[in-house]
């Protein structure tokens, strides 16, 4: 088992005598700080009474940039897994900025849950899953047991709202369901102030609302490539590159290209969108946005003469191209 946990923050709020949350990335910084260690604290303590050790984690989302310490991070996760020893994974708080902040813990989870293969992720709310309508305000909602795919109509039933210590809402768990599920991993919504329901639950039995996983889930490179990296640009392509690469596993060659958005250098994860600027794939690039704004609209052949030199006859290899739709 791997917990990922919020709570830094708010420990921290409390040692500070701040009524409520920080606003300013310092402040919360400085939360963090204080209360990391109460929150470790607490963990050690409930746990021991079970004879559970736990080791703390802390991670931002840099880590899952680069692929060296991408693989670093599982190995130290899996490690401890070995030796019966549960992680405790936070986001760094004390150092994050908005640059390599995961947004919140919902994210953290399921890019975690893709990190080490998991076969299920449980995310805990203060509801019992997803409902037709939200529950605190409409009497008639419904909760919906299971989920075999998130539509956009799925994710129009959720709402956004936080609460005073954490972050996100039902929107923000179904976006790490929908990336979980495309890992091939089982997802839950359970509430998590209700004793007893995580036993029941791997017992096999119905709690809250499950997404069930895909069937063909990505491979764990190019899921690292889809959800682990940060896409620094885009490339809009034609209509016959994108199906090219939708319905026959193409790779985008620059003929398909129509314009570069973003600045971006070789070896970067890059959007394709089309013409609508929809975006429909991720993959690392060969040439810089430079070089593709040069290559746009050009046949192979051309490369070499147009830039001196060539690469790759491909912009985005099919190897390194995953696609976000489905």
């Amino acid at each position: 088992m791997i917990v990922v946990s919020s709570g830094a923050v708010a420990a921290g709020m409390k040692k500070l005598g701040l009524r409520k949350k920080p606003s300013d990335i310092r402040h919360k910084q400085a939360a963090a700080s204080v209360g990391q260690s109460t929150l470790m604290w607490a963990y050690e303590k409930s746990f021991s009474t079970h004879d559970k050790k736990v080791a703390q984690i802390l991670l931002t989302r840099d880590a899952f940039y680069d692929r060296v310490r991408y693989i670093n991070a599982k190995n130290t996760i899996l490690t401890l897994l070995d030796y019966s020893i549960i992680p405790i994974i936070n986001e760094n708080d004390s150092v994050a900025i908005d640059e390599i902040k995961f947004g919140d813990n919902d994210q953290l989870a399921s890019l975690v849950a893709g990190l080490v293969d998991a076969d299920r992720l449980v995310i805990l709310s203060d509801v019992d899953g997803l409902y037709t309508r939200d529950p605190r305000r409409y009497k008639g909602a419904r909760l919906i047991p299971a989920v075999e795919k998130i539509t956009p109509e799925i994710e129009a039933l959720s709402g956004g709202t936080g609460s005073l210590v954490g972050t996100g809402g039902m929107y923000s768990k179904l976006l790490a369901a929908k990336r979980a599920m495309q890992c091939g991993i089982r997802v839950n919504i359970i509430n998590g102030k209700v004793p007893g329901l995580l036993p029941s639950l791997f017992q096999g039995n119905p709690c809250g609302t499950e997404f069930k996983p895909r069937e063909e889930k990505i491979p764990a490179r190019k899921g690292w490539i889809a959800f682990g990296l940060r896409a620094r640009g885009s490339i809009m392509v034609d209509d016959g590159a994108r199906d090219a690469i939708l319905s026959r596993g193409k790779s985008l060659l620059p003929s398909g290209i129509i314009s570069v958005e973003g600045s971006f250098r070789a070896g970067d994860a890059v959007y394709c969108t089309d013409r609508g600027g929809n975006r429909f794939a991720k993959g690392l690039t060969n040439y810089s946005s430079e070089e593709v704004s040069k290559l746009k609209g050009l046949r192979t052949s051309e490369i070499e003469k147009t830039l001196g030199y060539r690469y790759s006859d491909e912009v985005i290899h099919r190897d390194n191209l995953v696609l976000l739709q489905g």
